[in-house]
């Protein structure tokens, strides 16, 4: 595979990026009957990787690899944690920043899946949504991939994510994990009175309750756990009623046992023939997912 180094786009979005070698054999998958699935070698499709809050890029790198080996390009990016949490305005900048890198890289008209992780790639992902819906030159999403998300927001979930960010020393590790829970936490009142107060609408960062009410269309695959001791099962489940309920083909892969973001580790083989599968899917439909419910009227 030809590897792109770490990229800087408009000063601050860095970004790995992998293309296929251009002597890659596409009809080799012809005789893996689990993993055919046609693309067009002039436009091939793109894998959008979002990663969880924290989320180092050698781990990320591991699930690109499924795309990669298939011949495909794959584009993994994470949000800094600092956006992800309090100074969640520039959450808005980075959706818009992503349209932007996708339309310099001339990947307008490939086809396109997000590949994301936990709240931290929900959020951003609902900030890409929104500046999709602003963009002159239309994106071909054809696909979503959720795993382990989207949750509601909780203060015990917000400590044990920035205490698994933190790690280290125990007494440390709990003294300022509260301490940001706390500060965050404080964050988030202010947020809900002004906005309340303001709008009523809701909530900028609140994955939950903007996606659910997504106007596009494009098909949904959910992949989860009910051993997840950071984000319920259940907030999965029911989110991914609503959307199925506005139209949306969404498919879902629920484990018994398997740790928050860590399905593909403990269930490899599973893992990838369910994100393939997806994939295969969105590639073979005629429909144009880059339309809304809206507009679907």
């Amino acid at each position: 595979m030809a590897f792109c180094s770490p990229s800087l786009t408009d000063g601050d979005l860095e970004f790995y990026m992998r293309l296929p070698n251009p002597n890659y054999n596409y009809n080799q998958q012809l005789t893996d009957s689990d993993y055919v699935f046609v693309v067009n070698e002039t436009n091939l499709p793109v894998v959008l990787l979002l990663g969880w809050a924290g989320c180092q890029d050698k781990y990320l790198a591991k699930y690109s690899a499924i795309y990669e080996d298939k011949g495909l390009i794959t584009i993994r990016y994470t949000a800094p944690i600092n956006c992800l949490f309090w100074k969640r305005h520039e959450m808005k900048n980075l959706g818009e920043k992503l349209v932007k890198l996708l339309l310099e890289l001339n990947f307008e008209n490939h086809p396109i899946i997000v590949h994301l992780f936990s709240n931290g790639g929900a959020f951003l992902y609902q900030h890409l949504s929104m500046a999709l819906k602003k963009t002159e030159k239309p994106v071909q999403i054809t696909g979503v991939i959720f795993d382990s998300a989207p949750g509601e927001r909780r203060v015990r979930t917000m400590f044990k994510a920035i205490s698994a960010i933190i790690g280290g020393n125990i007494f440390y590790n709990i003294s300022m994990s509260l301490i940001m829970t706390i500060f965050i936490c404080t964050i988030w009142l202010f947020e809900t009175v002004t906005i309340k107060f303001n709008s009523g609408k809701t909530l900028p960062s609140d994955p939950i309750g903007n996606l659910k009410d997504e106007t596009f269309l494009w098909p949904q695959h959910f992949i989860y756990s009910k051993a997840d001791e950071l984000i319920p099962y259940t907030d999965i489940e029911k989110f991914a009623e609503e959307r199925k309920k506005r139209g949306v083909d969404v498919t879902e892969l629920c484990f018994e046992d398997s740790p928050h973001v860590k399905h593909f580790s403990w269930y490899k083989e599973e893992y990838t023939n369910s994100v393939i599968s997806f994939l295969k899917k969105c590639l073979s439909l005629k429909s144009n997912f880059y339309k809304t419910a809206d507009t679907k009227k």
